[in-house]
């Protein structure tokens, strides 16, 4: 049974750090497509970091360039999401998605993803 755990997410404060975690199990993702999606109340989900298989190729959304960023340890079967100088517009819950694709290319849609987590709460407010 393959399974992405989410975890790491909690409320902070206004330009804190949060790194999120996503830990699988079941299937090898060391040189499959990953991502991190966040989708807010009322509003769509949305891609917010993409990681090729190989090549460690990244997209970042627009309104997180430069805070975040999307890594990946497959001595630990896990991929991070570490998120600096957050806002309080950075609130939504946090999933991790994983794809079936190898090779150098990344995916923001969300259909393309195979696999997700059960996602984690990211609260910033003051």
């Amino acid at each position: 049974q393959v399974q992405l755990v989410d975890s790491g997410g909690g409320l902070v404060q206004p330009g804190d750090s949060l790194r999120l975690s996503c830990t699988t199990s079941g299937r090898d993702f060391s040189t499959n497509a990953m991502g991190w999606f966040r989708q807010a109340p009322g509003k769509e989900r949305e891609c917010v970091a993409a990681l090729s298989g190989i090549g460690s190729r990244t997209y970042y959304a627009d309104a997180v360039q430069g805070r975040f960023a999307i890594t990946r340890d497959n001595a630990k079967n896990t991929v991070y999401l570490q998120m600096n100088s957050l806002k309080p517009e950075d609130t939504a819950v946090y999933y991790c998605a994983g794809t079936v694709h190898s090779g150098n290319s990344y995916y923001i849609l969300s259909g393309t993803y195979d696999y997700w987590g059960q996602g984690t709460q990211v609260t910033v407010s003051s």
